[in-house]
Formats: C-alpha cells, sequence, structure tokens
C-alpha cells in the first residue's frame, strides 16, 4: 500500500479560484499550503469559468514548493464532481491536494477517492492525489472517526468553525467575539477532531478566524490548536501566514534539547536502562514519545 505523503501544514493560505491577481500573490507567500477556493470564495454563476482559472495558476505559477490544493464544492452541489474531473485532468502533476467541504459520512470521501483513482489511471498520473476533508457539520462530528479512517488518501481532517457553528446553532455573538462561556467554546471540537486524526494517522488543522487584523487573538487561537496536538490554522489572508508559522513552529533549542534528549535516552537504552537523568530531568520512552514530535516536525521545516 502507498504510505501517505507527509505535508508541512503549519498554515493554508485560502485564496478565490477566481481571482487571478491573489493567486499569484497567494504563490509568491511564504505559505505553507496554498488552496485555490472553488467554494464559498466562488459566486455560483463563476464557478465553471473559475476551474479553468484556477487550473492555469496550477500550471503557470511557480508555487516554489508549497502543496497545491483546490477546494472543490459540496458534494451535493451540481458543481463538484465536474469541479473534480476538470482541475484533475487540466493540472495533472501540477495539483497535490484537492479539498473536501461539507464532508457527512466516510462514504462521501469514498465517493471523491473512487473518481480520482479512474482519473489517475485515465491520465497515467505517476502520484496520488491527497485528500483534505472539512468537519464542518454536526452530522461529520458524529462521524468523525469513520471519516478518518475512510480512505488512505486522506491526509487531513480541518474544522470549519463557522459552517460548524451554524449547523449547531451556535450563538452569533459566541462566533464573533468575547462570550462569557466559560472556557473555549471550540475546545470539544478540537479536541474530537484532533483525537480522530491522531488515531489514523492523519493531520488535525484548525479552520478560519475571520478578523485578520486581530494578530492577538489570531495567535491565541493558533496556540490553542497546538496545545492539543492540531498541527496548523488556516490563514484567510497573507498577514496571518507570519503568525501561524511561529506558534506551529518549534524553537531551534528545543530541537537541539529534543534531538540531544533522544540521542542521550538511546544511548542509555544500550546499556540496558529504562531512564536516564537529562539536564536534570529523568526521561524514559514516553518522554522520548513526546519529543518524537517535536523532531519530526523539525524534519518537515527542515531545521
Amino acid at each position: 500500500m502507498q504510505e501517505r505523503k507527509k505535508r508541512l501544514r503549519r498554515v493554508e493560505l485560502a485564496v478565490p479560484a477566481s481571482n487571478e491577481r491573489m493567486m499569484a500573490k497567494a504563490a509568491g507567500s511564504k505559505a505553507d499550503m496554498v488552496f485555490l477556493d472553488l467554494e464559498d470564495a466562488v459566486a455560483p454563476k463563476a464557478k465553471v469559468e473559475a476551474r479553468g482559472k484556477a487550473v492555469e495558476a496550477l500550471k503557470s505559477l511557480d508555487w516554489g514548493g508549497k502543496t497545491r490544493c483546490v477546494r472543490i464544492n459540496d458534494l451535493g452541489t451540481e458543481w463538484a464532481f465536474e469541479d473534480i474531473i476538470t482541475v484533475v485532468e487540466g493540472a495533472h502533476q501540477h495539483l497535490d491536494v484537492i479539498m473536501i467541504p461539507k464532508v457527512m459520512r466516510g462514504s462521501d470521501v469514498l465517493f471523491v477517492d473512487t473518481l480520482l483513482n479512474q482519473l489517475e489511471k485515465k491520465l497515467r498520473i505517476n502520484k496520488r492525489i491527497g485528500l483534505e476533508v472539512l468537519i464542518e457539520e454536526v452530522e461529520a462530528m458524529i462521524n468523525v472517526e469513520e471519516i478518518a479512517r475512510s480512505s488512505p488518501r486522506l491526509e487531513a481532517l480541518i474544522y470549519g468553525v463557522g459552517d460548524f457553528s451554524a449547523s449547531q446553532g451556535i450563538d452569533l455573538g459566541a462566533v464573533y467575539g468575547p462570550n462569557g462561556y466559560p472556557g473555549d467554546i471550540w475546545h470539544y471540537g478540537r479536541q474530537k477532531i484532533t483525537i480522530a486524526a491522531r488515531a489514523a494517522g492523519i493531520d488535525a488543522i484548525d479552520g478560519p478566524f475571520g478578523n485578520f487584523k486581530d494578530d492577538a487573538t489570531y495567535s491565541e487561537e493558533c496556540r490553542r490548536a497546538k496545545l492539543i496536538g492540531m498541527v496548523g490554522k488556516w490563514a484567510i489572508h497573507p498577514a496571518q501566514i507570519e503568525h501561524a508559522q511561529r506558534v506551529f513552529s518549534p524553537s531551534q533549542a528545543d530541537v537541539d534539547a529534543a534531538r540531544a534528549m533522544t540521542k542521550a535516552y538511546r544511548e542509555a537504552e544500550a546499556q540496558g536502562l529504562g531512564a536516564v537523568v537529562y539536564d536534570g530531568e529523568m526521561i524514559d520512552a514516553a518522554t522520548i514519545r513526546l519529543v518524537k514530535n517535536v523532531i519530526d516536525k523539525a524534519d518537515l521545516i527542515g531545521m
């Protein structure tokens, strides 16, 4: 079985597939991933034309090693299947990932997986196109474990808090500002999605934060997502990229300590010891499992 490709997802930048200027700007940004949006960012009358613009951008722009993604329309719409066919047939090797919005159950992912299998065989594409899915409906949250294990193409679950809030009936004031709720209203969803993702061996990504001028709150949302094991967050504007990358990147000091700690433990292990004192603290196998997350992220970044 083909292994899932490991990708850096500290920040996923959203850009309308209908806007050539914004796509060109996104290609030159420092985002780890850019997704060209055919869904919410594009008006219904512009969706068909936007497919061609997305294909042209994928093929002609210099993406500088970024992961290139297209968000298709909801599978319940008239556009979704032709979004997939047009973009894959047009972009071929220039497309890395397809993002599926409003997934409800595992069979939704399998539909896209099957269609991609057919297209890859037809086009003789020599790499597997990955999938990301948005968890943004209450039904999807109930089925999140099934969704997470639905396809070997699936690489990440994303918490789409905007539509999810509408689906759950969350008070509008709680979505857009201080609300007096005793804690983080997104905590349960973040936890459940992250646990399902980690159990399936895939990434968990936090969704958008609308006020791109509020750097402090955006950074705090990144911090909360990172603390529970999410690996990145959406950016709806280039101004958010730097903040997400800073929060979701380990410091060089932490990376150096993690590698030194692992080296010390392996040396102790070779001597038949189950634990060792490092820098005044006792470390054991559980410690090494924890710091491996730091090392894995550092390796993806190139630190």
